[in-house]
């Protein structure tokens, strides 16, 4: 449904999330590892979640890393998927037709427009935290082994 990027990037947000705290940051070899991501890939991920402090906040020295605030963990999942510049891409054509829309429908756009609804309103109440929390819980995984 995603791209490669987006994909890792959700990945990475959980792991940092779940692992990771103001005063225990970790690196991007542990992240990178975690989550099955060559480590220059996830540095790019990495990069483009603390422009402007978005979604994951870094230090740099050696207690540096990479973390989420509390305020962060709040967040809602929707807030990485528009760090990684995929904030509407389920808003788009699910053909990919520019011109699709209620006047104009595509094939698929009453059934989409359903299910686009419903992804909406979970990546917009699904927050970070619940995730993170979900996976201490033991209730979902990120890498099954």
């Amino acid at each position: 449904m995603f791209s490669k990027s987006t994909e890792y990037a959700l990945r990475a947000t959980l792991y940092i999330a779940q692992k990771a705290s103001e005063e225990k940051k970790i690196g991007i070899e542990q992240i990178s590892a975690a989550i099955g991501s060559p480590k220059s890939f996830t540095a790019k991920i990495l990069q483009a979640l603390t422009k402007d402090n978005k979604v994951v906040s870094s230090a740099s020295g050696p207690h540096g890393g990479f973390y989420l605030t509390s305020k962060a963990r709040e967040l809602p999942v929707q807030a990485i998927l528009q760090a990684m510049g995929n904030g509407e891409m389920i808003q788009r054509c699910v053909l990919g037709l520019s011109a699709c829309s209620e006047e104009n429908p595509c094939p698929l756009h009453p059934k989409y427009k359903v299910i686009k609804g419903q992804l909406l309103s979970l990546f917009e109440s699904q927050t970070i935290g619940q995730l993170a929390d979900e996976m201490d819980a033991g209730h979902s995984f990120i890498k099954l082994q």
